[in-house]
């Protein structure tokens, strides 16, 4: 198979996943070519996500790498597996690469968490409220550009009623609800699809109220994706440039600490509910 000239961020995590079992175990590049039965540059290229790697190489660069961890080896070995034409394809060449690497994050996720100081998450937004927002880019969108990254987002939705159910837990300041994007009426459309989406079996809304005060990471959004074994859960934050995929040991820790601090502190489930209904009178 060819070298991929854009490897997504799943593929590049892969890569930086054997990275980390073969440096771990001391091997280096040239003893692991020749484990393979390949060469270094193609090493250097499986790490980087440019190339892919068969499961039965993976395998044993474990095994001599002395990796015994089964769960983590078999979840790697899903990443090998090529694409089988997800929905997210027909935007590629459409929206950023960085969009698309969003989607697949969520839709390989066990669970996701996230957390949003300035609107709803995206996984809940309705049409007219995520056009709102998209519209209020600059420099401006056209029209259709505009269109195209509403129909992506609303598309995104779908990993919550996928075949085998995901756990969603959501963290919303108390500002985003009242933040009126779209309008009076698109807010309450809104906060409406918020108490819709908060019945649903594996959906669960927090609010963090104003009178809290001060939390770990205000003012940054979060979207946490739970890996199917912990070391490869991954820390999504959005930034002016595209979004970045965080996935240290030291930067996990620092983001399960937050939300630990979520899980504590903010309101539960039904007094989240009681809060938004209290939100929707005031509108």
């Amino acid at each position: 198979m060819p070298p991929r000239t854009m490897p997504s961020q799943r593929q590049k995590r892969l890569g930086a996943e054997i990275r980390k079992i073969r440096t771990g175990a001391g091997l280096s590049a040239e003893y692991a070519a020749g484990l393979l039965g390949t060469d270094r540059g193609k090493i250097s290229n499986i790490e980087s996500g440019v190339r892919n790697i068969s499961p039965e190489r993976l395998r044993t660069l474990a095994t001599h790498a002395e990796c015994t961890d089964e769960a983590y080896v078999t979840a790697l070995i899903e990443f090998t597996e090529n694409p089988r034409g997800y929905w997210w394809d027909e935007y590629r060449g459409r929206v950023s690469l960085g969009l698309l690497d969003i989607a697949e994050l969520e839709w390989h996720s066990a669970g996701i968490q996230t957390i949003q100081t300035v609107h709803v998450p995206g996984l809940l937004q309705t049409e007219v409220y995520a056009r709102s927002i998209f519209a209020a880019v600059l420099p401006e969108l056209p029209r259709l550009e505009i269109e195209l990254r509403v129909a992506h987002r609303m598309d995104r939705q779908k990993v919550l009623a996928r075949e085998q159910p995901m756990t969603y837990v959501s963290f919303i300041h108390e500002a985003a609800l009242r933040m009126r994007f779209g309008g009076r009426e698109a807010t309450l459309d809104q906060l409406n699809a918020l108490l819709k989406a908060s019945e649903r079996d594996n959906v669960t809304i927090r609010i963090i109220p104003v009178e809290r005060g001060s939390f770990p990471g205000a003012g940054h959004a979060l979207l946490y994706s739970e890996g199917a074994v912990p070391q490869l859960d991954t820390a999504q934050l959005d930034s002016a440039h595209g979004p970045e995929f965080l996935h240290s040991e030291a930067q996990l820790a620092k983001y399960r600490d937050h939300l630990r601090w979520m899980d504590r502190e903010t309101l539960s489930a039904e007094a989240s509910r009681d809060f938004i209904h209290g939100i929707i009178r005031e509108l």
